[in-house]
């Protein structure tokens, strides 16, 4: 398999990662507490991991602020880690998609640390 290399395979990842997700029985009712139109989650998801992997310009927002009075718990995180790598261990490999791994880890340990106080 080849690495995460741009946009297009940022956007594959995204993709397939939020259809998972909103068929997943655990996290589609969270997400569906905030989210109506996918499409410019979509698009902002694009900006984030393009922003975070390749710092290109684009993203802006407050992920913090989204996430804080959500009712996530532990296994929500989980949750959302294992269909995360899950997604991009499908399709890539290499440094960029281990770095986005790592991010995501990263990611999902600070929210759930601000939120309750503790790691996951």
């Amino acid at each position: 398999m080849r690495d995460i290399e741009g946009i297009d395979d940022i956007k594959t990842v995204v993709d397939e990662f939020y259809n998972k997700v909103q068929n997943d029985s655990l996290l589609a009712p969270v997400f569906a507490l905030r989210i109506t139109d996918w499409q410019p989650h979509l698009n902002t998801m694009y900006n984030f991991w393009n922003a975070a992997l390749f710092q290109a310009k684009g993203y802006v927002g407050n992920p913090m602020a989204k996430h804080i009075t959500l009712p996530i718990e532990g296994p929500h995180f989980e949750r959302w880690i294992n269909l995360f790598y899950e997604t991009i261990d499908q399709h890539f490999a290499g440094p960029v998609a281990d770095e986005a791994k790592q991010r995501s880890m990263i990611m999902a340990h600070t929210i759930f640390q601000r939120i309750h106080g503790s790691n996951p």
